[in-house]
């Protein structure tokens, strides 16, 4: 754990962070037509809660940069809906735009969105994967505390996010990126099954600017289709191979049946930590598989 006067600064350079791009994105967004240019694989960006699409500046920049299209969903706002509403906005808006490939970059309660998203509302699998930055899949233990419902909604008990919890399906296709210090998420949960990036830098929204977090982002929206599955392919062995086996009695009676399909690791064992194939990761960056305990976020 970080010292005190670190956390400290992290916490500090945080509000200031948030409190500039909340300003500049208020202001200055940015040319949404102009961003959809590019050859690459299509990306949806998903902001957290109460923030513009604007917010999210330095990844779209780094995206638009790589060659990438980059779509805003304007509709969410300021993203205070319930995540199950957000989510059918984000899937209509792909559905009406007829994307395909799709990449989701999401920070905070939109990478609850989009996992809503990629679990019940794609049947087209118009979304191949998703990066979610500092998002808190487990709930946020001070979401009690909070006053308005938009923000007790991150409860750890709240039913779309035990909704989530139990859908394993689509975690291999996610990647997350998280520090060892949150100030919103005080207990940080790995997504079981997906690639789990830890990085040694605290921040619930300075994160965004940190150029290690805008590599890994254009890797994986850059990643072809073959090399995300073949990932997805490698989580589902490893979690088969360690889940228990059955009892001689349930063997005997009976038949035997397939593997899982590639898109439903289903295992609760914890898949051994891997490298992250492709991903440009800093020296003290921590890679897992996902289903590691808990990480206290705040000392």
């Amino acid at each position: 754990m970080a010292s005190l006067g670190r956390i400290l600064s992290w916490w500090g350079q945080d509000y200031a962070y948030a409190a500039y791009w909340q300003v500049r994105a208020t202001l200055r967004p940015g040319d949404k037509k102009a961003l959809r240019s590019g050859t690459g694989r299509p990306v949806v960006m998903v902001p957290g809660v109460w923030e513009p699409w604007g917010f999210l500046g330095p990844v779209i920049e780094a995206l638009h940069g790589a060659g990438h299209p980059v779509h805003v969903v304007t509709a969410l706002g300021r993203n205070s809906r319930p995540v199950e509403d957000s989510a059918h906005i984000v899937a209509d808006f792909i559905a009406e735009r007829d994307l395909h490939d799709v990449v989701v970059v999401a920070h905070s309660k939109g990478g609850l969105i989009g996992k809503f998203v990629m679990s019940e509302l794609d049947p087209q699998s118009r979304i191949t994967s998703m990066v979610a930055i500092c998002t808190p899949f487990a709930g946020s233990d001070y979401a009690r505390f909070m006053m308005t419902r938009t923000l007790r909604a991150f409860s750890p008990k709240d039913p779309t996010t035990l909704r989530m919890q139990r859908n394993l399906e689509v975690n291999a296709r996610i990647t997350t990126i998280s520090g060892v210090f949150d100030p919103h998420i005080p207990r940080i949960v790995a997504l079981e099954g997906a690639t789990n990036i830890t990085l040694e830098d605290g921040g619930h929204f300075r994160l965004l600017d940190r150029p290690e977090v805008t590599d890994i982002v254009v890797e994986v929206a850059g990643r072809p289709a073959v090399v995300q599955e073949r990932i997805v392919d490698e989580v589902v062995a490893a979690a088969t191979d360690a889940s228990p086996p059955a009892p001689p009695s349930t063997q005997v009676a009976k038949p035997p049946t397939s593997p899982p399909p590639s898109s439903t690791p289903r295992s609760n064992s914890t898949p051994p930590s891997t490298p992250a194939p492709g991903i440009p990761l800093p020296p003290d960056a921590e890679v897992s598989t996902g289903g590691t305990p808990e990480t206290p976020s705040v000392p």
